[in-house]
């Protein structure tokens, strides 16, 4: 494992001429404006998207005119229009992690990249022919690690017949190691580089949609025929499977499918939480890892601790910022958030979640 020391070089310096971003600006100038049109965004762009994207440029000091950040436009039949999402590539990300680094000190590497096979079996280089399934990378900042896991079949760009499409098919273990690095680095530096995505990682909103399936269509029952709804499964019982659940993080899962389908703050959802409590693993946080056989502590999924009362309110504060975000048509929540909070919304208290939700919907009722 070999960690990067960094010194602390002088920050880069700005940019001259007419299309310099300035620190204290905050409209894009006319031959700013004119120097995006021509780069390929059309007049559909909204102001809450340039405005954005000018925040997020003077944010992580990257520059748009020398092509170091992109704002790419994705066609959404929802929206009728190109919804705009800002990108970089991996260098991007690493001049970001270098730059910070330098401004702030302390130090940030990595460990060796590892790949999976569709095996479940790990290897640190990759010389099969067909792609790996998945690409883990681990970042360390500041002697704290930070990893991430990206799976081929969520990222890999492909043709309408499946096939992989440039670099995928080219250099697969490549691109998807790309993938998880900027996962991690985005874990090992939230605030610098939340709101803003790696060309590699968006390689896939470019495939062809599968065809919808057809809505079925609901039919009064003839005589002498069975009614289809009348002989449906009944609902699942989901406070026998949570008193049957052996741990809890079992109890965990069935919470949050309860939670998909009887929303939060009913009673089955309550009692299925508190549950959880009873179950083991359900042990507090300070409680130390397990000490393996050469005397150092070691987590593993047997010994995480599970949701406790805070967690499962985050989840039910995820689900009232979504159904608040579904409700005002609001089709970039997740960038939204990282950008302004710092974090995704995975990782976001209820505190956070319910602020957002209860900004959004303010704004929608106006």
């Amino acid at each position: 494992m070999t960690i990067a020391l960094a010194e602390r070089p002088q920050a880069p310096p700005a940019h001259a001429g007419s299309l310099a971003i300035r620190p204290e600006q905050t409209t894009w100038a006319p031959e700013q404006v004119a120097w995006l049109r021509q780069a390929g965004i059309k007049e559909q762009v909204t102001a809450a998207e340039l405005s954005g994207f000018l925040h997020l440029c003077q944010r992580t000091g990257l520059d748009p005119f020398s092509r170091q950040i992109y704002l790419i436009g994705r066609y959404s039949k929802k929206d009728g229009r190109d919804l705009y999402t800002p990108q970089t590539g991996i260098d991007g990300y690493r001049v970001i992690a270098q730059r910070v680094t330098a401004q702030t000190g302390g130090s940030y590497g990595y460990e060796d990249t590892l790949w999976c096979d569709s095996s479940g079996r790990w290897r640190d280089v990759w010389l099969a022919e067909e792609p790996p399934a998945a690409a883990k990378v681990t970042v360390i900042r500041n002697g704290q690690r930070f990893s991430a896991v990206a799976a081929f079949r969520e990222y890999a760009q492909t043709w309408p017949d499946g096939n992989l499409k440039g670099l995928w098919g080219q250099m697969p273990a490549g691109q998807i190691a790309k993938c998880g690095e900027a996962l991690a680095l985005r874990k090992a530096f939230p605030h610098d580089l939340a709101g803003v995505y790696t060309a590699e990682e968006m390689a896939q909103a470019d495939n062809a949609a599968p065809d919808a399936a057809p809505t079925p269509q609901m039919q009064r029952a003839q005589p002498n025929q069975p009614d289809e709804w009348a002989t449906a499964a009944p609902r699942r019982d989901y406070l026998a499977e949570a008193r049957a659940a052996a741990t809890a993080e079992d109890v965990r899962t069935i919470y949050r499918a309860a939670l998909a389908e009887l929303g939060p703050g009913t009673a089955t959802t309550q009692e299925i939480a508190a549950i959880g409590a009873t179950k083991p693993g359900a042990r507090a946080p300070e409680q130390s890892a397990p000490v393996t056989d050469d005397g150092s502590r070691h987590a593993d999924d047997s010994h995480r601790t599970p949701p406790d009362n805070a967690e499962l309110a985050a989840v039910e504060a995820e689900q009232r910022l979504r159904l608040a975000a579904s409700k005002a048509e609001l089709a970039t929540l997740d960038a939204d958030f990282e950008s302004a909070y710092g974090v995704p919304i995975e990782q976001a208290s209820a505190a956070l979640l319910d602020q957002m939700t209860h900004l959004i919907t303010k704004a929608d009722q106006r």
